[in-house]
């Protein structure tokens, strides 16, 4: 038996509720709370349509499958941190200091993961997510963690790095940085967080409170163009 695609439909006729949101980021914010609620296999493309307000039609028109809603989901929960990292390693350590550098990354790494209106780190703990179709957002995260780790190694003291290689020290950063998907389980992150995780990574690569506050204060003008849409 031949399994029929569902053909694309158009866009919306009618226009979003907030006209500054594409039907597109809709469709996205939709499906991400429903992933996060239900599940992968819990949600229908009807159900998201349903929740944007669009015929299940005009949702194929913007993407063919829920996996590909995931996969572009998974990817804007890395890729400004990734950019972010990989502009500032082209000016480290001649024009930036590697631990505000470090401070900036994760600060905006964790701003990335508490912005939308649902916890979308939890969409990394999805068993879809093993799947091949999503090795393109693995090796994105991937990317940060080697960012995390060499920006990590030139932050560190000589004695840290003696003892733990920078693949190591980015393992262990990004993990912290992820913690924020664990406190937004209970509670909405706020400024004191992202101010608290970032000095904490700066701590595990061993630097002290006087390089921290340093860090924090050279890492302002970084995260003062930073924050911009997540797609």
């Amino acid at each position: 038996m031949t399994t029929t695609r569902p053909r694309q439909g158009r866009p919306r006729h009618t226009p979003p509720s907030d006209p500054g949101t594409s039907a597109r980021e809709q469709i996205l914010d939709a499906a991400g709370a429903l992933f996060v609620e239900r599940g992968v296999a819990g949600t229908s493309t009807r159900m998201i349509a349903e929740r944007v307000g669009i015929r299940q039609a005009s949702l194929y028109y913007h993407f063919a499958t829920k996996e590909d809603i995931l996969a572009e989901l998974l990817a804007t929960s890395v890729r400004p941190s990734l950019r972010m990292v990989e502009r500032i390693q082209a000016l480290v350590p001649e024009r930036i200091d590697p631990a505000a550098a470090l401070y900036a990354v994760a600060a905006m790494d964790v701003r990335t993961l508490s912005r939308t209106s649902y916890n979308i780190g939890t969409l990394y703990l999805l068993p879809e997510v093993r799947a091949e179709r999503f090795d393109a957002f693995r090796a994105e995260r991937g990317r940060l963690q080697a960012g995390y780790g060499a920006l990590g190694a030139l932050a560190a003291p000589e004695d840290v790095t003696r003892s733990m290689p920078a693949e190591r020290i980015g393992e262990l950063l990004i993990q912290l940085v992820e913690v924020v998907i664990q406190i937004r389980r209970s509670r909405e992150p706020d400024p004191a967080d992202t101010d608290a995780i970032a000095s904490s990574c700066l701590r595990l690569c061993g630097l002290d409170e006087r390089a921290v506050a340093r860090a924090r204060g050279g890492a302002a003008a970084l995260l003062s163009g930073s924050d911009r849409p997540t797609s």
